[in-house]
C-alpha cells in the first residue's frame, strides 16, 4: 500500500464482521481459479512466488473490494468514511474515495524517469499515455514494461495504487483477450436484454453497465488469475525456452574429435582443408565454417517458442562451425545433429589416412547451462575498459540489427520490417516488435552494455519514430 495513505484502518474495518466474507469471496475469485488449475492452496503460495507477490495479489484483492459495490448498494470505503473518516487525515480520505472509484487496467510503460515519474497508456480503453508520478516504482520500470494497477488522481496528482502487477508480454496478451471477450459478451448480453425489455440498445442506463469502466470493475480478478497462471507455471514445471540456430535445427554442441594418424602430417591437413572455400582460416590452427550466401528460406519450421542463435562474421557471413588442429587431434565443433553429418562429410573425404575413427563428444542445451552453475558462471574478463567493450557490444548490436532490416521475421509474418512497415497493419506489427526488443534489452543488468542500447535509429530507420511513445 502507499506509503503516503495509511490504509490501516480501513483493513481492519475490513476484517469486520459484515466485510469479512465478502473479502473471502473476493480472494477466492482472484487467487482460487489459478491454485485450483495447479492443484495448490492458496495458504502454499507464499512459499512458491515470496511474501512480496503474494502480498501484491492480496492488495490486487483488497482494492477490488474498496472499488466495488455490491448488489445491495453497500461499498466498504463509503462504510468507513461514513463511520470513521473523521479519524483520517485529509489526504488519506482523498485517497481512499479516489481508490473507491478507480478500476484497475492493463498500462504500457514509456518515458521512466527514474525516482520520478513514467508514461502510462491505457491499452484497454485507448488515448494518450498519462504521466504517473511514482518514486520507487520507476527504480524497476523498464520501457515498454506492461502493469496491471490502478491510476488514480488525488488533488489534482497522477499516481498509482498500491497494487502492481508486472506482466510478461504473452501474458500481458492473454490478459487482454480476456478482457475483450468479456467486453464482447456483455455487449451481446446487454443488446438481448435490451431487445427483450423493448427498450433501445443505446438506453444510457444500459450504456453505462456494458462500458468499459464497467467490464473492468467487474473482471479485475481475471488479471490476477493471468498473472498467477503463469507465474505458477514457471516456478511448478520451469521449461528452457527452444533455441535453434540459423537453419532452425534445435541447438545441441557437439564436438567430433580426430585423432591424428601416426603417419599425418600437419602441413598435409593445412593443406587439404584449405581447399574447401567455406573453411577461412583464422590462424594455423583454426578455422571457421562459414557460410558465405546463406539460402533464401521460407517459412520457419521452429516451434512458436524457439529462439534463434546465430554467429556471424563481420562479412556477414554465418558461422556453421569451427575446425580446430591441436596437437595431435583435430576437432569440428557444431551446434546441431544436422550440422555434424554435413561437416563430416565435408571433412573425412579429405583426410582420409590422416585421422582415425573419430570420437563424438554431445552437450544439451541444459548441461551447458550445468556445467557453467557449477562454474559459477564466472565470465572471464575481456581486458578492454568498460567504455571500450559497450561501444564494441553497441557496434555489433546495430550491425545485426540492420541486417535483421532485410531479412524475414516470424513475428511479422514472416515479412522483412522494412516490408511490413510500408502497410497500416504491418507498422502495427513492427511497432510491436520494436517495443519487444527494447523492453527485453532494457530489463538487462545495469553493467550489461546491452542494457542502454539505443534502439531509436531502428524506430527512425523504419518510419515509426511517431509512435515511440
Amino acid at each position: 500500500m502507499p506509503g503516503a495513505h495509511s490504509l490501516d484502518g480501513l483493513m481492519k474495518w475490513m476484517g469486520r464482521e459484515e466485510w469479512r466474507d465478502s473479502f473471502s469471496e473476493i480472494i477466492e475469485r482472484h487467487l482460487g481459479p489459478a491454485c485450483s488449475g495447479a492443484d495448490l492452496e492458496i495458504g502454499e503460495l507464499p512459499d512458491l512466488i515470496g511474501d512480496h507477490w503474494f502480498m501484491t495479489l492480496w492488495g490486487s484483492a483488497f482494492e477490488d473490494l474498496v472499488s466495488r459495490t455490491f448488489a445491495d448498494g453497500r461499498n466498504v470505503a463509503d462504510d468507513y468514511l461514513k463511520r470513521r473518516g473523521w479519524k483520517e487525515s485529509a489526504s488519506t480520505r482523498a485517497y481512499i474515495a479516489a481508490l473507491r472509484s478507480s478500476v484497475a487496467s492493463l498500462y504500457e510503460v514509456s518515458g521512466v524517469v527514474v525516482g520520478e515519474s513514467f508514461l502510462a497508456r491505457d491499452m484497454v480503453r485507448g488515448g494518450e499515455p498519462v504521466r504517473v508520478f511514482e518514486k520507487s516504482a520507476t527504480k524497476s520500470l523498464t520501457q515498454w514494461d506492461r502493469i496491471v494497477t490502478r491510476v488514480l488522481t488525488v488533488s489534482g496528482k497522477t499516481q498509482m495504487s498500491g497494487a502492481v502487477l508486472k506482466f510478461e508480454h504473452h501474458a500481458s496478451e492473454e490478459a487482454l483477450a480476456c478482457i475483450q471477450r468479456v467486453a464482447k459478451n456483455t455487449r451481446t448480453e446487454a443488446a438481448k436484454l435490451a431487445s427483450s425489455l423493448g427498450r433501445a440498445a443505446d438506453d444510457s442506463t444500459l450504456e453505462a453497465a456494458v462500458s468499459m469502466d464497467a467490464v473492468l470493475a467487474s473482471a479485475c480478478f481475471m488479471f490476477s488469475n493471468v498473472w498467477l497462471r503463469d507465474v505458477l507455471a514457471k516456478a511448478l514445471d520451469p521449461v528452457l525456452p527452444q533455441i535453434s540456430n540459423s537453419d532452425g535445427e534445435l541447438l545441441e554442441f557437439l564436438s567430433v574429435h580426430y585423432p591424428l594418424a601416426l603417419s599425418a602430417n600437419p602441413e598435409a591437413i593445412r593443406a587439404a582443408l584449405a581447399s574447401v572455400p567455406n573453411f577461412r582460416k583464422e590462424n594455423d590452427g583454426f578455422w571457421n565454417w562459414v557460410e558465405s550466401k546463406p539460402a533464401k528460406r521460407g517459412r520457419s519450421k521452429k516451434p512458436n517458442a524457439t529462439q534463434s542463435f546465430v554467429t556471424m562474421r563481420d562479412d556477414g557471413g554465418i558461422v556453421l562451425g569451427t575446425i580446430e588442429l591441436k596437437g595431435k587431434t583435430l576437432t569440428l565443433a557444431v551446434n546441431s545433429e544436422a550440422r555434424e553429418a554435413r561437416g563430416r562429410a565435408l571433412i573425412e573425404p579429405l583426410l582420409t589416412g590422416m585421422v582415425r575413427e573419430p570420437l563424438v563428444e554431445r552437450q544439451t542445451m541444459e548441461q551447458m547451462m550445468a556445467s557453467a552453475d557449477r562454474q559459477g558462471g564466472i565470465e572471464p574478463s575481456s581486458g578492454l575498459l568498460p567504455e571500450q567493450e559497450r561501444a564494441i557490444v553497441h557496434q555489433g548490436l546495430t550491425d545485426h540489427y540492420r541486417r535483421m532490416l532485410d531479412e524475414p521475421i516470424p513475428a511479422l509474418g514472416n515479412a522483412t520490417p522494412r516490408t511490413a512497415a510500408k502497410s497500416a497493419k504491418g507498422r502495427e506489427r513492427v511497432i510491436a516488435w520494436l517495443k519487444i526488443l527494447e523492453n527485453h534489452s532494457a530489463q538487462q543488468p545495469a553493467a550489461d552494455p546491452m542494457g542502454d542500447y539505443d534502439f531509436g535509429w531502428l524506430w527512425e530507420e523504419l518510419g515509426v519514430a511517431d509512435q515511440r511513445r
